[in-house]
Order: C-alpha cells, then structure tokens, then sequence
C-alpha cells in the first residue's frame, strides 16, 4: 500500500500507453474574424487542435437557422486560416433539433472536422441513431451523462465516434475507466470533457495516459495559466501535448489556504431565448 501512494494514478490503472496526450483549446469564437484570429494565435503556439462552439445570432439570441449560417462560414474561413493539417472540433452545446443538426453536419463535412460535439440534447441517446444514419461526420457526445448507463445504448450500437466522458460528473475515475474500456471494443475513442480546472485536467490526463483509444483531451488553456495560487502545481504542456506527471497521485499540488479567496458564487449556463421570446438549448 505504501509503494502504491507514491506513484502516479496511471501506474495503478495499468501503466502509460503513451509518453503524452494531445489536447485542445478553447478558442474565441463570437465572429468570424475574431476566431480566424483566435485560432491562428493558438496554433502558433503550437496547439494541434481548434474548438469553437455553436455561434449566438445576438445577445442572448439563438435563431437555429441563422447559427447554423454562420457555422458553416465560421468552418470555411478556419480551414482556409489554418491549413488542411490542424484539427476541428465544433461544439453545438445540444442547441440544434435533428433537422438542423443534420444540414450543419452536411454543409461541413467537406471542411473535415475532427468531430461534432453534442448535435443532440442530452436526455435521448437514442436519438443519435438516426442521426447516424443521415451524416457521415465523426460525432462526439457524452458529457452530460452522470453514470456509464446512459452511454450503453451509443456504445453497443456504435452511434458515436468519441466519448465525452466528464470524469467530475460521470463517477470519477472507476466509472471512467470502465466506459472507456467498453468503448474500446466497438472502436470509439476517448475525448474527455474537462472545463473545470486543475483536477478534472489531471484525471483526465492520466484516465488518457493508460487508456489505447484516445482521440483528445479538452484543455481550455495552458495549465499553470489560472488558480496559480490555489494549484500551485498543476499537470505540464508543451507543443500540443499535456505531458505524463512523475510525481505521486494525480501529480499536482492543492493549496487549502488559499480556498478562502475563492467563496462559492452561484452561476449558472447562459439563457438563451429564440427571435420570439420561447427559451431554448443554453
């Protein structure tokens, strides 16, 4: 017991499969020459991916035939930007019915995204088969899901291409492990959701440090970029790539003294509200 505390958690899930795991960037995506922009900084600095998300049509406006219109010039204008070499990832946010989730999977095949991020609401995975039936881009979807249950139907008829999983939702890392091992044998890698800090960033890396079928690791910024004082020690980039941690557990360090200058504030996912006043997907 005493020589499994001090060492990494990949140790004990198996060992490293890799010596490190690609990640993405968030990248600013409120117009287009604003995410030209965003992305041409991130891949000049060595980042291998580009992500943006499904774009708002005013403030708190989401018209779905408008944002889709703009997605699709958004895809054009990145590729053009970034070369044929860089990766796309889209993120819908669950905000599209099937219909139009469908002619925005269509429009932007020919642009080769590395995968569409949730097309669907969460609450049916078994919408996503006839999803599949109807587009050929790659799919990625699961970050709502709190237990390896509502990913078996997707799994086992093999109606997604990437795993969202949320390690700080889904269960930690048991659960993880054993969602991404069960993907595994239907060819479905591993995308990691992970928005929410230090933590969920090194679960994650080492979840993708002992796991074959790994895709990418959501990394919204460089680590050591933000909550310095509170993780003063937080997982590695360089060029693209969070690297495999030597030290003990999840290989970072927790400041408890520092906790009192982060007090709880509510918040919550932003409102959204279509051209007639009805409210819809955040």
């Amino acid at each position: 017991k005493g020589k499994a505390l001090g060492r990494p958690v990949y140790d004990l899930l198996g060992g490293l499969v890799r010596d490190k795991v690609v990640c993405y960037p968030h990248n600013q995506d409120n117009n287009v020459e604003t995410l030209v922009k965003s992305a041409k900084e991130t891949t000049s600095q060595g980042w291998k991916f580009v992500r943006w998300g499904l774009p708002t049509t005013g403030p708190d406006i989401l018209e779905p035939t408008k944002a889709v219109n703009l997605a699709i010039q958004q895809f054009e204008a990145v590729r053009d930007a970034v070369g044929p070499d860089i990766e796309l990832c889209f993120d819908v946010h669950t905000r599209l019915d099937p219909a139009h989730a469908v002619r925005l999977c269509r429009e932007v095949e020919k642009y080769r995204p590395f995968f569409i991020e949730d097309p669907l609401r969460s609450e049916n995975p078994g919408s996503y088969e006839d999803l599949a039936r109807q587009v050929a881009v790659p799919i990625a979807a699961g970050e709502q899901w709190a237990t390896k249950w509502p990913f078996r139907e997707v799994i086992e008829k093999e109606l997604i291409d990437y795993a969202r999983i949320d390690l700080c939702i889904v269960g930690g890392i048991t659960e993880a492990i054993k969602i991404a091992h069960w993907c595994e044998t239907h060819y479905i890698n591993l995308a990691p959701h992970n928005p929410l800090g230090p933590v969920s960033a090194a679960a994650g890396l080492h979840l993708c440090l002992a796991c074959t079928n790994v895709g990418v690791l959501e990394m919204p910024r460089k680590p050591g970029t933000s909550l310095n004082d509170l993780f003063p020690v937080q997982v590695e980039w360089q060029d693209g790539y969070l690297l495999a941690p030597k030290r003990p557990g999840l290989g970072i360090e927790f400041n408890e003294a520092a906790v009192k200058n982060y007090p709880y504030r509510p918040d919550h996912a932003p409102l959204l509200h279509r051209q007639d006043g009805a409210f819809t997907n955040w």
